[in-house]
């Protein structure tokens, strides 16, 4: 078990309970120690008097703060000890605030807040519960170690947290310190955002913080345990260019395309901006509106990526992603197979296509499920009968 760093008193209105601090992350970084090249020798840091070159002890360094060039205001150890806040053993939170109006970047330091005995969990349970339910945290000052601390206490995975924060004047303005942020008069067409859109959720996932480590702490290992072998170190691959604004289109159509989505549904946008008769840039969610009666397109996506248009009456042959042909016409639903060997990006393009809603919100396997109920609606039956061509709605 974790030694507490600081024990105290949680307290809010008459109520308090008695909690310890808890160090909530570790630094998992490779420490390195300074040697002399071509030698195992240590080389230490030493407090040296810059105009002697002698080394200074210790015990007689005091601060000076410097006023004028060489001019200082020395102050002792001691005198900082006596306006410090010391060890103050109590959080009093003061006032509640929703979460939802706190910023990130006030956010600094994590710790974990835990009972101080048995006896005290019944209060401490209490606030943990009615600060999840509120979606409040409460707000704090406390002190530790000679330093005052703003603090929100919030409630999260069935425990109380404390999170030290940043004041407000130290906060940095953006404005102020980035010289070339683009002003609101930077154009962005209605097209290169809805293909944006699109790419970014056909890549969302579902938040696992096991899926991400630290790969360069991985290659630090990796580089000292060849070294050490005698063996050779392939170094990684250089860092990608900036893209080029002008190919903008371009790299956003085969992104898209890398992500899963078909290049034909990017051809398809790209002929309706050409001014292509009967042709349209796609909707959000990667559907695409055909023009008047006549002329329309309705293009039906397979794994291979291939295309099929049908005029007048709106028919169109898919495989496994057939789309519905202009406004107006009914959607269809995929056609029946086994989608449990689909990649995630590939059944929220079909459920894109099928305009099935929340798609974006969804796992893998949620995905699947609306699927397969939408095709059981429009009487595909189960995803194991073999696969039919399918009719659009006229």
């Amino acid at each position: 078990m974790a030694r507490p760093i600081w024990s105290g008193i949680l307290s809010f209105g008459l109520v308090s309970v008695p909690v310890s601090l808890y160090a909530a992350t570790e630094d998992h970084t490779v420490h390195f120690r300074q040697i002399q090249r071509g030698t195992s020798d240590r080389v230490r840091n030493l407090r040296v008097n810059e105009r002697t070159g002698e080394e200074v002890a210790f015990g007689d360094i005091v601060k000076g703060f410097e006023t004028a060039e060489g001019e200082y205001v020395v102050v002792e150890p001691e005198e900082l000890d006596q306006i410090s806040p010391g060890r103050s053993k109590t959080i009093e939170i003061t006032g509640f605030v929703d979460l939802d109006q706190v910023k990130p970047i006030f956010f600094d330091k994590t710790y974990y807040l835990g009972p101080k005995g048995k006896e005290y969990g019944k209060v401490y349970t209490l606030l943990q519960k009615a600060l999840e339910q509120a979606n409040r945290a409460g707000i704090a000052m406390f002190s530790m170690r000679g330093k005052e601390y703003l603090t929100a206490v919030r409630a999260e995975n069935g425990i109380l947290t404390a999170h030290t924060m940043h004041f407000a004047d130290e906060v940095r303005d953006p404005h102020h310190e980035i010289g070339n942020l683009p002003d609101g008069d930077t154009a962005v067409s209605d097209r290169e955002l809805t293909m944006a859109e699109q790419l970014i959720e056909m890549l969302a996932v579902d938040w696992n913080p096991d899926d991400y480590h630290d790969t360069f702490e991985q290659k630090v290992h990796e580089l000292i345990a060849a070294k050490q072998s005698g063996a050779d170190y392939a170094a990684p691959e250089a860092a990608p260019r900036p893209s080029n604004v002008i190919d903008l289109m371009d790299i956003l159509s085969r992104s898209l395309e890398s992500a899963g989505r078909p290049a034909g549904a990017a051809g398809a946008a790209e002929a309706g901006e050409a001014g292509e008769p009967g042709a349209e840039a796609p909707a959000r969610g990667g559907r695409t509106a055909g023009k008047g009666a006549a002329g329309r397109k309705a293009p039906a996506t397979g794994s291979s990526g291939g295309r099929s248009a049908g005029k007048g009456a709106g028919k169109s042959a898919g495989t496994s992603a057939a789309k519905s042909a202009g406004k107006g016409a009914g959607k269809t639903a995929p056609a029946a197979e086994d989608l449990s060997q689909l990649t995630k990006a590939e059944l929220y393009r079909r459920a894109g296509e099928l305009d099935i809603p929340h798609r974006s919100t969804m796992t893998r396997d949620q995905l699947q499920a609306a699927l397969e109920e939408t095709a059981a609606r429009a009487g595909d039956g189960p995803a194991a009968k073999p696969r039919r061509h399918l009719r659009a709605a006229s």
